[in-house]
Order: C-alpha cells, then structure tokens, then sequence
C-alpha cells in the first residue's frame, strides 16, 4: 500500500519535470498522510497539463457520505475494472501524483523499521492516480487514490504491496482521456522501480505530525551499511 510520501522538489522543478504551464506553489512536505489536499497533475482536453490540490481518499459520485475516502487512499490494480469506486474513474479519470519517495514500515520481531523509498538521485516521479467528483447539495468534491500493486522481489522485502510509478515516457498515455482501457492498464505493469532506493530512515517518521528533513534522514542503521 502507500499511506504516507514526500514531495520536497522546488516549483520550478516539478513544473519543468510535468510540463505544466503555470508555476506551482507550495512548501516542501516530508510526511504527507491520507485524508489532505495532495497535489495531483491532469491532462485538459487540448492536451496541456495542469496542477490541482485533490483530497487524498477517493470519493464515489454515488457515495451518500464522504467518510468513505478514508477507506480509499489506495486502489488495488488487480480489481480496478471490477469495483465500483474505481470503474468509471480508470476509463477517463486518471492523474499524476507527483512525489519523490514514499514510506513503507517493515515488519520485524522487535517492531517495524521504516523506509524511505526513493529514486537514486532523489528526483521526481510520479504515481499512477485516479480522480473523481462528488456532489453534496451545494459542495462538490474533488478526490483522489493511489494505484497499488503486487510487490516486485526486491520490494518484498519490506512490504507485499507497492505503488504504481508510471515512468515520464509514459506519463501522456496515463493521462490520455481517450486511451482504451486495455493501453491504460499495460501501462500499469513497468520496470519504473528498477531505479529505485530503499532508505532505513528512524522512527520519526512514525508520526503523521512530523514533517520535516529528519522524516528522509538515514537512520543509524542505514548509516552502518555503508
């Protein structure tokens, strides 16, 4: 699963790494939980791309309250064409959500040891999204879920589950409204974690209230390996 990530990059980073128009600004983030506006990146129809705060824990149109998004922060890839939470979103729905590592906590006999899992160089990238409105009367929502998978051998280690990272080439084709449903789904099965690093960080980051640098620190243990 993913239950908490980092997006540090600078605005004009992340605007050049997505190609979006219009500067995007906000503060460094160290330990984002679900249930907040995250930042996602979606395609308009002329093709250009444009950054939007969506509320992380997807809510259906059909949902009758909107508690129902704490229970859907994630989407499993296996069943996204079967549950009705995720049907209609994965056929034209689909976003961006930007972030450079995300954390996972590795069960072990004297507790869990958490890990930042990163791109080599720390750089930008993106996982695979879905999107969607709900109305209340007067309110309407915009919500969001991160797409998870089976965890590939070297993920396994730490956890069964994994974000979908959808690679840069790819990014267009995620986000194409008129993509079939079988393009969309290939695009969810990549080698995107072929670059990708696992960080020992402390149990810092164990607080959904801690947001700062120490949150991606190595930890002791880390720093013994090498």
């Amino acid at each position: 699963m993913c239950g908490r990530y980092s997006l540090t990059a600078t605005s004009e980073a992340l605007a050049e790494h997505f190609q979006v128009l219009k500067s995007i600004r906000m503060q460094p983030r160290y330990n984002i939980p679900p249930g907040q506006k995250i930042l996602n990146i979606v395609e308009r129809a002329d093709g250009t791309r444009k950054a939007v705060n969506l509320w992380w824990g997807l809510v259906p149109p059909w949902a009758k309250d909107r508690k129902i998004g704490w229970k859907l922060s994630n989407a499993r890839r296996e069943t996204l064409t079967e549950k009705p939470a995720f049907r209609e979103a994965v056929k034209h729905q689909r976003c961006l959500i930007p972030t450079d590592g995300y954390f996972e906590w590795q069960k072990r006999a004297d507790g869990k040891q958490a890990f930042h899992i990163h791109r080599a160089d720390r750089g930008l990238f993106a996982f695979a999204g879905l999107w969607e409105q709900w109305k209340s009367g007067q309110e309407a929502l915009y919500s969001c879920t991160i797409i998870t998978t089976a965890a590939n051998v070297r993920m396994q280690t730490v956890h069964e589950r994994m974000p979908v990272i959808i690679p840069p080439d790819q990014y267009h084709a995620w986000l194409d409204k008129a993509a079939g449903a079988d393009t969309v789904l290939s695009l969810l099965e990549n080698d995107a974690y072929a670059d990708i690093t696992l960080t020992a960080v402390s149990d810092w980051v164990n607080k959904p209230q801690h947001d700062d640098a120490k949150c991606i620190e190595p930890s002791a243990e880390q720093n013994a390996h090498h």
